[in-house]
């Protein structure tokens, strides 16, 4: 794991298509803070992440729900996600396990490990040079529009919206 300063904690605000780009994110909230980290993300793991979010059970379990099987049968637990790097414009992220006692780091794009977290209540952090370097700061009135606005289209958002692949901004 990159030392690039101390963890912060994470809440996962969840899943939204970018306009224009049509880019699904997920959106990252400090805990005890204003800034947003928003990561540009797969429409796979988009779904996952909503899913979870939901609280959707799928009729047979997606790659995620088989995660979370493979560490519970093998008595492994997800201790953390930790949004390591980025480098280029992408992100990293590692899963810490504990196996047997012991801490393993597994090396995973962040929006795997989130869709892993959310499924599992692991929780999320990001180094602070990260979230220094890609985080977003609303004012605080811009932060309450923004996230009402956010909150609103979660609530109209269904994960058929992602699996189309449009936007649902945009469908009438």
């Amino acid at each position: 794991m990159a030392d690039n300063g101390d963890l912060i904690p994470m809440d996962v605000v969840g899943v939204r298509v970018e306009l224009p780009s049509n880019q699904p994110i997920v959106l990252l909230r400090e805990k005890d803070g204003s800034r947003y980290l928003p990561i540009w993300i797969g429409a796979n793991e988009a779904t996952a992440i909503a899913i979870a979010l939901e609280g959707i059970q799928p009729p047979r379990p997606l790659t995620h729900d088989l995660m979370r099987s493979v560490i519970d049968a093998v008595g492994a637990l997800a201790v953390r996600v930790v949004i390591t790097e980025m480098r280029d414009s992408v992100f990293y992220a590692d899963l810490a396990l504990e196996v047997s006692g012991k801490e393993i780091q597994i090396s995973s794009r962040p929006s795997d490990a989130i869709a892993l977290a959310v499924r599992t209540g692991t929780p999320v952090f990001t180094i602070s040079g990260v979230l220094e370097e890609a985080g977003v700061h609303f004012e605080e009135d811009d932060e309450e529009e923004e996230v009402a606005r956010f909150r609103e289209f979660l609530e109209e958002v269904t994960v058929e919206d992602f699996l189309s692949g449009e936007d649902p901004e945009q469908q009438e």
